[in-house]
């Protein structure tokens, strides 16, 4: 995993303009528009409603609309026999802060209160070396306001790459199994574990997964959601 994340951090470094990956605000809340429009079918009462609440890993970035993590999970979680309609509220580019300020926006334009929010943020305020502190201020906002609604919630994790530093490093990594705990989360601790460093499962800008990485991501994180559904 040491020589992974080395090569993760050297990737980083390189792409570090790729903390956008994202087309204008504009075009990002039209399309949560289209997407919320469709959000207004009501899943069956037995049917679970998920929610895929992140950044460009949660999105799809670069892959086909039904290659993503959300449709991914939504055909995992059947295979297991969980009846579950996961909604894809990922948005190419945005930082723990975009994903404040549109919370509300996505939740109210659900059919129904969801059964499980998966808050899946903080990638692109570590490429772009914001403040860790202001990270867990939004992401602890974020998982507030959940609570408050009443939202089951599961955090998936991101590492700090090596070339940032240690110091950064060890305020950034701490936020997500603290803010699990503050809040009673489920956690995922590294969303990308097991295909950092593998070319084979990544696109070509060596970050984001293409569909058989998204794959074997959801193979890790599908038995974590079967089992916060069932809490």
């Amino acid at each position: 995993m040491a020589t992974k994340l080395a090569q993760y951090g050297s990737l980083l470094a390189l792409v570090h303009v790729v903390a956008g990956c994202s087309a204008d605000a504009p075009q990002q809340q039209s399309t949560l528009r289209e997407e919320n429009a469709a959000a207004s079918v009501v899943p069956a009462k037995d049917t679970k409603l998920v929610v895929a609440f992140g950044d460009s890993l949660f999105a799809g970035y670069g892959l086909a609309q039904d290659q993503g993590f959300a449709p991914a999970l939504e055909r995992a979680l059947s295979a297991g026999g969980v009846k579950a309609q996961v909604f894809n509220a990922g948005v190419s580019g945005d930082t723990s802060a975009a994903g404040l300020q549109r919370l509300s926006f996505v939740l109210d334009g659900l059919a129904r209160k969801p059964d499980l929010v998966i808050v899946g943020l903080g990638g692109n305020d570590m490429l772009r070396g914001l403040s860790p502190e202001a990270t867990r201020a939004n992401l602890d906002a974020i998982l507030s306001e959940l609570d408050k609604r009443g939202v089951r919630t599961m955090l998936t994790g991101m590492l700090a790459a090596p070339n940032l530093g240690a110091d950064y490093a060890a305020a950034f990594n701490r936020i997500y199994p603290e803010l699990a705990r503050k809040h009673g989360a489920t956690l995922y601790p590294f969303f990308l574990d097991g295909v950092v460093g593998r070319r084979d499962l990544l696109l070509p800008d060596g970050i984001h997964p293409n569909d058989r990485g998204v794959d074997v991501v959801v193979s890790h994180v599908a038995p974590q959601v079967s089992g916060a559904l069932d809490e």
